[in-house]
């Protein structure tokens, strides 16, 4: 071929590529929020926009109405449709350069449903399952999950997801508190909801909050100043060469354990000689594996006399985060989903053999910190003649690594789950927010501060949305610990306090769940009454129902000597005490500061008397005022618990290690 040749073709080609090039960027693009199935709010107009060529047409078509947005240099574009009552199936559609046609669009009520883990638990981690899962045919219920990001920046889209029909193949795995409380909605109003899931576990308040809010505040805006100066991809790099360097190798992306289907390192004549060893109980990330997120693999050998292999066995495995599998001798002998539940599994003696038996474990964990969770005394192996300590060392070997910047960057940056995960929906429209989150704050003793961070959130918010001041409902959160017996400081009765004083800002609701909890498992499975406590809430002050939404609370006391008494408001039908006469979780003080239980009793539909005989001029009450009071059993006749509370404000005894942000 000749040079002249050689020039016409690379000429030819460079017009191809254009042309090429010219027609990509010249397509019509659109958010991943806006897809079919998707629900649109009711009795207002409803934004859509996107991308496309500078300065080209777009023609919309919804329910008979048409319009032309044209985008701008930058190639963005947006348009109002008309608001519209309830209703549907309809079809939109968006024609220029090239057509996209969305179908199965219902219009109704759209709820954002946010917050930390107890929001992100899916459904298949909630109680009964199997039964909610297999019952989950709600066609008018759609739904839509913004997958986990973090971002340095606001994001103006997201990665793939798109809304669905609510139904059991896909319901397993969305929040379990949003899908009952939209449930609970659909089925009261006979109205199509959509619901929109954006949650992410072990998360501070602060990482939702945007850029605008935080570079104010007085706690944050030097450590978002720090953020944005930063060189993520520069940060990035130096984590992989960190974990190579951990893991002694390169980075698996997929687990290395597992061969076309078959477990390969649970097997007890596997190899597992080159490999190196953990200490158990205890998280990798402190032994030697401080960036690992992903799945690893345990292995260790014991050995059982003949009589021990007659019967079965029992493998008590106490705490482990996230998830694991677990095998015997290469058989399956139980799993559990990412929980930090207590496990016991029965191991039948068809799969033990006398001598050297081998235990394989496979734990799972996307957000770092994983590993056994307990004391070493509450591991080990029950046979029918004695126990087998499994504490010590075990061989180790990780298997797979889920590269995830939430394990370096979500507890000491604000903005990042804003910028990732609420601004590319701020566009949408919607009815309200539902909130479940605190506990991050609470276990980083930050209680007071999150009296000025959840307002400033709920005003971010409404801000950015800019539909006024939507409603905003959220959850107390709920007891967790071993139950205190006797008064004390409390960085969680902190939170709940300072989310009941943001029912200070308007039109805001709260759902307690400070009966719901469990004292061994920070995410309670009692989901259902979670749903439905946020749902009368809506039901009251968004659709004007008249359903007793509210808590009892405090609202004043008087002194009479020894004795106290409280009068309660918003008490429904009346107060009453679930179970015997006495009331558990008040607790009276003198000027001493010093808090002894009180003994109550009920005086009325909305009195309580207090007295404690260590009191003898008391000054200030507290009420369920612990991390975890125990079992409480005053409630409204409606089944609503009393809200905690205390009438003093006296500082700690020890005082909040922080109220700055690390």
């Amino acid at each position: 071929m000749n040079p002249g040749t050689n020039r016409k073709v690379l000429v030819s080609f460079n017009i191809v590529m254009l042309l090429a090039a010219t027609q990509v960027a010249a397509n019509i693009r659109l958010p991943k929020i806006l897809s079919s199935n998707m629900v649109l709010q009711q009795g207002r107009q409803n934004l859509v926009w996107g991308w496309a060529n500078a300065n080209e047409h777009i023609n919309i078509n919804f329910a008979g109405w048409r319009s032309t947005a044209i985008a701008n240099s930058n190639g963005q574009w947006k348009a109002y449709l008309p608001s519209q009552n309830y209703g549907g199936p309809y079809t939109l559609t968006f024609t220029g350069n090239n057509k996209i046609e969305l179908t199965n669009i219902l219009i109704g009520e759209v709820w954002v449903c946010s917050g930390q883990s107890n929001m992100e638990l899916p459904v298949t981690a909630s109680l009964n399952a199997d039964k909610e899962i297999k019952d989950a045919k709600f066609p008018n219920i759609r739904i839509f999950t913004v997958p986990k990001k973090l971002s340095q920046l606001p994001l103006d889209d997201m990665e793939n997801s798109s809304w669905q029909e609510c139904s059991p193949a896909n319901i397993a795995t969305f929040t379990a508190v949003g899908y009952y409380f939209g449930r609970e909605l659909n089925k009261k109003l006979n109205i199509s909801i959509g619901l929109i899931n954006s949650s992410y576990g072990g998360t501070l308040i602060e990482a939702w909050t945007s850029g605008d809010s935080m570079q104010n505040d007085p706690d944050f805006k030097e450590p978002l100043r720090k953020l944005l100066a930063m060189d993520l991809p520069k940060e990035r790099l130096e984590k992989i060469a960190r974990i190579k360097s951990q893991i002694g190798g390169d980075i698996p992306n997929a687990d290395i354990g597992t061969l076309n289907g078959e477990a390969v390192f649970a097997g007890s004549d596997f190899n597992d000689s080159d490999w190196k060893t953990i200490p158990v109980p205890g998280f990798w990330g402190n032994n030697g594996y401080p960036d690992v997120s992903g799945m690893a693999w345990y292995r260790r050998k014991f050995v059982l006399n003949k009589a021990e292999t007659h019967n079965s066995i029992k493998l008590h495995l106490s705490k482990i985060y996230h998830g694991d599998a677990t095998w015997i001798n290469g058989n399956l002998a139980g799993s559990m989903d990412p929980s930090n539940d207590e496990r016991t599994y029965n191991v039948d003696a068809r799969l033990l053999k006398e001598g050297e038996n081998t235990i394989a474990i496979k734990v799972t964990s996307n957000n770092g910190g994983a590993g056994f969770n307990s004391k070493p005394e509450d591991i080990f192996i029950e046979t029918s003649e004695n126990k087998i300590s499994l504490a010590g060392q075990w061989k180790f070997k990780v298997s797979q690594v889920v590269m995830n910047d939430i394990t370096t960057f979500r507890n000491n940056n604000p903005t990042m789950l804003y910028n990732g995960m609420i601004n590319p929906i701020i566009n949408y429209g919607i009815r309200g927010v539902a909130w479940y989150q605190g506990e991050s704050n609470a276990q980083e003793h930050r209680g007071i501060q999150y009296r000025r961070l959840f307002p400033q959130l709920i005003n971010d918010w409404r801000q950015k949305w800019d539909e006024g001041n939507f409603p905003f409902l959220f959850v107390s959160i709920a007891n967790y610990g071993v139950a205190d017996t006797k008064p004390a400081e409390s960085d969680w009765a902190e939170v709940r306090e300072a989310q009941t004083l943001a029912l200070s800002q308007p039109n805001t609701g709260m759902a307690l769940a400070i009966d719901l909890g469990e004292a061994d498992n920070i995410h309670p499975k009692n989901k259902q009454e979670v749903g439905h406590r946020l749902a009368i809430n809506a039901l009251n002050m968004v659709y004007h129902k008249k359903v007793v939404y509210a808590s009892p609370m405090y609202r004043v006391m008087k002194i009479s000597g020894k004795q106290v008494i409280v009068t309660f408001s918003k008490v429904g039908a009346g107060l009453q005490i679930k179970g015997g006469n006495i009331i558990n979780g008040f607790a009276l003080a003198g000027d001493d500061r010093h808090f002894y239980n009180a003994k109550a009793i009920l005086v009325d539909s909305h009195t309580v008397c207090l007295q404690a005989d260590e009191v003898d001029v008391p000054v200030a009450i507290r009420y369920a005022w612990a991390d975890n009071p125990g079992e409480l059993n005053l409630y409204s006749k409606q089944g609503l618990p009393l809200t905690p509370f205390r009438t003093d404000d006296w500082d700690r005894q020890v005082k909040n290690i922080s109220t700055t942000a690390k």
